[in-house]
């Protein structure tokens, strides 16, 4: 298993570059960048990242191709690859209704339909192919002006039975989403099969007292449960289709129930407590099948914390 670390687009592009090269200094494998609206956008970021570091692997996580047309997409990975010399990988994903439609006025629908459609293009262009495309969401007659150095990998960023069969029929592997549990990494691996690799994004938080690991993640899973609703996500964690409505309705209304995340939940969708608790729960997704390990990045912990406590558990996980 590789061990990944997830910086937040909360984070000043300072920090984000110091966290980066930390990383690679620790011995990370791979850093992820996400592209949530309305933060730093990843391709900005990631560049500055791909600029002071050598060795890791960079992920875009995950890139929408309702807010940049699948053409824009394979410009700024082409020449952002040639920055960090092959070191990218690129993950595509729907968003979701409320960043696009509700917040930025774009027209959402048939978003999986939409990734297709967008990874053939990139794929395509990326490949120094030419793209003659006349599909539902778009229309492209175009090839790039020069080739690009590498053929960049690409992901797909999906959670339902529909995307993951997509994904292991067309893409590299697949990101999965915060608050991936380990019997949902089990169920993803059933789905994609053996040969598409899978990257989840996992919520960690290292102290010796529990009560006080728990209590700093819940209000992040009361959000993030509310972002997903009732879903496979959810579901196959073992989270019933009411309780889930409920995390949704609390978020959408602008106040997400943190008073609802028990204990029960805080464990099944993230790590939180000692070392040898965090230890074993590496281990569990190690059993259900994952590749990398994405750990979160909470931007209000200080730098130096993040990339000890993932290392600190890596370590002890002995997974290597």
């Amino acid at each position: 298993m590789r061990l990944g670390l997830r910086i937040s687009g909360h984070r000043p592009v300072s920090e984000a570059i110091r966290l980066a090269v930390a990383a690679e200094e620790a011995g990370v494998h791979e850093i992820w960048l996400t592209e949530d609206y309305l933060e730093r956008g990843v391709f900005s970021v990631a560049g500055a990242v791909a600029a002071v570091t050598s060795k890791v692997t960079i992920g875009l996580g995950v890139v929408n191709p309702f807010s940049r047309h699948p053409g824009v997409t394979a410009m700024e990975t082409a020449a952002l690859d040639e920055i960090a010399g092959g070191r990218i990988v690129l993950a595509l994903g729907g968003s979701n209704e409320r960043w696009m439609e509700h917040w930025l006025g774009i027209e959402f629908s048939k978003p999986l339909s939409a990734v297709r459609e967008a990874r053939q293009i990139i794929d395509t262009l990326l490949a120094g192919g030419r793209v003659d495309v006349d599909g539902d969401r778009f229309r492209v007659h175009a090839e790039m002006s020069f080739l690009p150095a590498h053929q960049t990998p690409i992901w797909y960023g999906v959670k339902g039975i529909h995307g993951l069969e997509a994904a292991s029929k067309e893409a590299d592997g697949v990101v999965l989403s915060v608050l991936s549990s380990p019997a949902y990494v089990s169920w993803v691996r059933d789905v994609v099969g053996p040969g598409t690799r899978i990257g989840a994004f996992v919520e960690l938080t290292l102290r010796d007292d529990a009560v006080e690991a728990r209590d700093s993640l819940r209000p992040f899973i009361a959000r993030f449960l509310g972002m997903h609703g009732d879903g496979p996500i959810t579901r196959v964690a073992g989270l019933d289709s009411a309780t889930a409505q409920r995390f949704r309705s609390a978020m959408l209304a602008g106040e997400p129930d943190v008073a609802a995340v028990t204990d029960e939940i805080v464990d099944t969708f993230a790590l939180a407590g000692d070392l040898a608790g965090c230890a074993s729960g590496f281990r569990r997704f190690v059993a259900a099948g994952v590749d990398t390990l994405i750990v979160g990045d909470h931007h209000d912990q200080p730098l130096e914390r993040v990339v000890a406590d993932a290392l600190a558990c890596w370590t002890a996980a002995d997974v290597e």
